[in-house]
């Protein structure tokens, strides 16, 4: 062959090999921008859920109003209000609260929440609920029983079991339900949330080619599916023993502190939601110590496991903080903040290794 038609078909090959990696890498960037992970797995062809709306046709007129509807539980400032006793973002932050979409744990929640500047709830954000596949799972059948059946497959079941029993509301319209399902869909996981490799990233851009083989599309939508859990899991646990509290552990106050804070003083501040007040005050802190050693209603240790039931003629409740939301470890960090609280002395870390 000639050394100059060597040179052409290396040239060819060349700018050839440019051009595909420059389009690979103009889709990524493409991709990482703009589009949620539903839409992009209705690209590559998965069967899509009964609340899927693809991102080019929400309305954003419905998403304000379905914000509106979860923030404040009007939909507008005509609407009939949902609850008289509570709206979605009392039990649910509306952010991303996990710094791995994959795990649910406790611990690295609550330093993401505090840094993200939300809230330490009981109940599991709402944002990318959408990306889930089932709902009120694990041992939420024990409290609602068959209610929890047929919230378990559809998002718009949940809703309206949360609308109807968890926020002792009324059910929602069918263009309340509307405005829900456009805002939720609004906050659904970006590729962006997911942290996927670069070699992961030029795999998923080949498989949204326009000749990209089947098999690539199922690889495709396997490594997407990896990134995030698609089910929230819910495990109820026992109000610690007596004899095994403040026992073989080093508590952290400050963890404490901000549970408090972003957790207990939500709802129990003045013009919260119940109508058992909590405070900075010492005198608060002594009557949650003293408490603390009984399996008493006011017990700190009881009532984050066991929660309470609504009440004809008092309707708000408080609902139990499952192993996923809130650890063991951290009811001692919790206690033991307003344990020194409640003596007046400077908050003090001890060292050493947790036995949990």
């Amino acid at each position: 062959m000639k050394l100059k038609t060597k040179i052409v078909l290396i040239s060819f090959f060349f700018v050839t090999g440019c051009f595909v990696l420059t389009s690979f890498v103009n889709n990524i960037k493409k991709i990482e921008s703009a589009e949620k992970v539903s839409d992009i797995l209705y690209k590559l062809g998965d069967k899509m859920s009964l609340h899927f709306i693809a991102s080019n046709k929400l309305d954003s007129n419905k998403v304000n109003s379905g914000y509106n509807l979860v923030t404040t539980g009007f939909m507008s400032p005509n609407s009939k209000r949902q609850s008289k006793h509570f709206v979605c973002t009392n039990c649910h932050n509306i952010g991303r609260e996990d710094p791995d979409l994959t795990q649910s744990n406790p611990e690295d929640r609550l330093t993401y929440v505090a840094e993200k500047g939300l809230n330490f709830l009981p109940g599991t954000t709402l944002f990318g609920q959408v990306n889930k596949k089932q709902w009120y799972n694990g041992d939420y059948y024990k409290k609602y029983g068959d209610l929890v059946v047929s919230s378990r497959d559809t998002l718009e079941n949940a809703i309206q079991l949360c609308a109807t029993v968890c926020s002792q509301g009324r059910v929602l319209d069918e263009k309340e339900m509307d405005a829900v399902m456009h805002y939720f869909n609004s906050i659904g996981y970006t590729l962006k949330d997911l942290n996927l490799t670069e070699l992961e990233k030029t795999y998923l851009s080949k498989s949204l080619s326009s000749n990209a083989l089947d098999e690539d599309k199922k690889g495709a939508m396997k490594i997407i599916k990896s990134k995030y859990l698609d089910y929230s899991p819910a495990t109820f646990m026992e109000p610690m023993a007596l004899d095994k509290r403040r026992k073989s552990i080093y508590p952290n106050p400050f963890n404490g502190k901000k549970i408090y804070e972003l957790s207990c003083l939500t709802c129990h501040k003045e013009g919260g939601v119940t109508n058992y007040k909590l405070s900075n005050e010492k005198l608060t802190f002594k009557h949650l110590d003293y408490w603390s050693n009984t399996h008493k209603v006011f017990s700190v240790y009881d009532i984050t496991r066991k929660g309470t039931y609504s009440k004809n003629g008092y309707k708000p409740y408080m609902p139990n903080y499952t192993k996923e939301r809130m650890s063991n470890r951290q009811l001692e960090d919790l206690m033991e903040f307003i344990r020194q609280k409640s003596e007046g002395i400077k908050l003090r870390q001890f060292v050493g290794t947790p036995s949990f």
